[in-house]
């Protein structure tokens, strides 16, 4: 009767540990609009050189863009108010001062999911110095957070993208907003009409042997891109069309997403004589079994419009590209 009684008890134990566990784990989701960085800094910070030191670092401007765009909107509230809903912001910035000295990542601290990075040290100058260091990581991890965020909204009601599957033998996850406005056998200009414009992704492939007859990998990107736009994309008028911008630094990066090498170029567009023009994002997979570059090209046309936001929801259905 003894050791039914303990093995009752023991399993009213476990079950009571489980559940206490179950709550623990237990995370409200996260909100926010996407970009919104909730910044948690006492006003008297704020407003100074520390406050300055966020805004120059964390909030600096996005490379390939017409107009001066920061990579976050940011929503500033003291450490007082800091609690119950406030919370519940998917990306979240701390500043403090404290006899701690560094910078501290967190993830799903508050809510599920999110990202939290607290900096503290016991003087300005060391919070100043803290921010301008790991002002690179953190805008690496918010902007990685809210990627999947955007992937996740996007799947709630995708695009049948089949026939670009079958075509192209990729995967790719995008709104169901966007059409296709022309295809051919390996050839997809998508776009989702906004309000005086369009967002644009064009998809194709190019032989990856003509890579290493290019004097230099940003000569042969634009000469490829300006080759498509001119037998698939015309301007309004005849014999016009979407050329890159010389004027115009290009930024390359080199990055990998599912494995694969991904070469990607940010720039400006324009039509000659039409007074239009815009950013492009260009992504060029290196698909060593087939041979050749998957490219994956996303442009906006928004006259007079901020495109922070419309780049980068193209970027992110770039990111979901996986080759077959």
């Amino acid at each position: 009767m003894r050791t039914i009684l303990q093995g009752f008890l023991l399993t009213l134990t476990m079950l009571a540990c489980k559940e206490a566990v179950e709550k623990k784990r237990y995370k409200p989701a996260s909100s926010g609009n996407i970009n919104s960085l909730l910044v948690v800094m006492d006003n008297d910070l704020w407003q100074g050189r520390v406050g300055n030191a966020v805004r120059l670092n964390i909030g600096s401007e996005v490379y390939g863009l017409p107009q001066k765009e920061a990579y976050f909107d940011f929503n500033q509230v003291p450490s007082a108010v800091f609690s119950d809903f406030v919370r519940l912001n998917r990306i979240i910035l701390k500043v403090q001062i404290s006899e701690k000295i560094g910078a501290s990542y967190y993830k799903n601290p508050y809510a599920n999911p999110q990202s939290m990075v607290v900096i503290s040290a016991p003087d300005r100058e060391s919070l100043i110095d803290i921010i301008a260091k790991e002002a690179p990581d953190i805008i690496s991890k918010f902007k990685s957070y809210e990627f999947k965020e955007k992937q996740r909204r996007i799947n709630k009601s995708p695009f049948n993208s089949q026939q670009i599957q079958t075509a192209l033998e990729i995967r790719v996850s995008l709104p169901s907003a966007y059409r296709i406005a022309k295809s051919n056998k390996d050839f997809f200009w998508i776009r989702k009409d906004i309000k005086a414009g369009s967002l644009n992704l064009l998809l194709y492939s190019l032989n990856e042997n003509k890579l290493n007859l290019s004097k230099s990998f940003s000569d042969y990107i634009a000469h490829s891109r300006d080759s498509i736009s001119k037998a698939f994309i015309p301007g309004p008028v005849d014999g016009n069309y979407m050329i890159t911008e010389t004027n115009y630094t290009p930024l390359f990066e080199e990055t990998a997403l599912s494995n694969t090498k991904v070469f990607v170029t940010k720039s400006l567009w324009k039509v000659e004589g039409a007074f239009m023009s815009g950013p492009f994002v260009n992504y060029c997979f290196e698909d060593k079994v087939k041979n050749r570059l998957l490219v994956a090209e996303g442009f906006v046309y928004a006259p007079a419009r901020k495109k922070r936001d419309y780049m980068f929801e193209l970027e992110t259905i770039m990111r979901s590209i996986t080759l077959e």
